[in-house]
């Protein structure tokens, strides 16, 4: 199956496959480097228009986040992208509302901000590990609508990815990164005690969706099992959403100005026939 979009309809997980079909697999083929160049096209675009963009990234431990991740950002202007890694709040988040952490991370105008986990973990880690009371984080539901909702009435661009990875293919990438001596820095406590819960985290996830996907800020549900797939997927539903924010014709990576300048001092046969953008 391919990615789906989760708004109002349901959905249980222990149906819903982890690994794409034969026929989806052959979308493996494309290389991601278009999709990463017409990411650098939107990103100016989203820059200049002063659009501000939110990126959610949820899913169990060695689901993809980073990967993704990385191959998104990779060509990206640094100056206006921001990655958050959410871990455990420190002593002083501890003493203020869970999402007010998350408030002082949110992008400015023209900036790209990118969650690897987020304000979903009162309802995740926090729910299951016991980090907080059952009244906590039942109403956590409730108030996590009411803070995206907020967030895209304000014109933030907001885009869930959750990545459905399967216990079987967790368990092979964390014996590879226990095996290879360059992914052991990938492995933490939290890793591996996290697994012990996972029928708990399943859960979790499902709730999840089915509580917070909304028509302002659905979810993204991607089978994970397949990293080349997963990573076209996800870059493919930003790019999409992205796409009907900025008008690329009108997007030129180079500034007239900068193209004026180059032939002033190269000439004009310094670009191809491909043109400048």
């Amino acid at each position: 199956m391919t990615s789906f979009k989760l708004v109002d309809d349901p959905v249980d997980l222990s149906h819903t496959a982890t690994h794409p079909g034969k026929k989806e697999l052959k979308q493996t083929d494309l290389e991601l480097d278009d999709l990463q160049a017409t990411l650098v096209k939107l990103h100016q675009g989203l820059f200049k228009a002063g659009h501000r963009v939110v990126i959610v990234l949820e899913g169990t431990d060695a689901a993809g986040k980073g990967g993704i991740i990385r191959r998104m950002t990779r060509h990206l202007d640094p100056r206006s992208v921001r990655v958050w890694p959410i871990g455990a709040p420190t002593k002083s988040e501890l003493r203020m509302h869970y999402l007010q952490r998350f408030w002082r991370r949110l992008p400015e105008q023209g900036e790209i901000a990118i969650f690897d986990r987020s304000w979903y973990g009162r309802i995740l880690v926090e729910r299951v590990e016991g980090f907080c009371t059952p009244v906590e984080w039942q109403r956590a539901y409730r108030e996590i609508n009411e803070f995206e909702r907020q967030l895209t009435d304000d014109g933030v661009i907001l885009i869930k990815l959750f990545l459905h990875l399967s216990e079987d293919e967790q368990l092979k990438r964390l014996l590879s990164r226990i095996h290879e001596p360059t992914k052991h820095w990938k492995i933490s406590p939290a890793d591996l005690i996290s697994r012990r819960y996972w029928a708990e985290y399943s859960a979790a996830y499902q709730d999840m969706l089915n509580k917070n996907a909304t028509v302002n800020a659905p979810w993204y549900a991607i089978p994970a099992d397949h990293k080349d797939y997963m990573r076209y997927q996800a870059l493919s539903i930003v790019a999409e959403t992205l796409q009907a924010k900025v008008d690329l014709t009108q997007v030129n990576v180079l500034s007239p100005e900068v193209i004026a300048l180059i032939i002033e001092d190269f000439g004009p046969e310094v670009f191809d026939s491909k043109g400048s953008n």
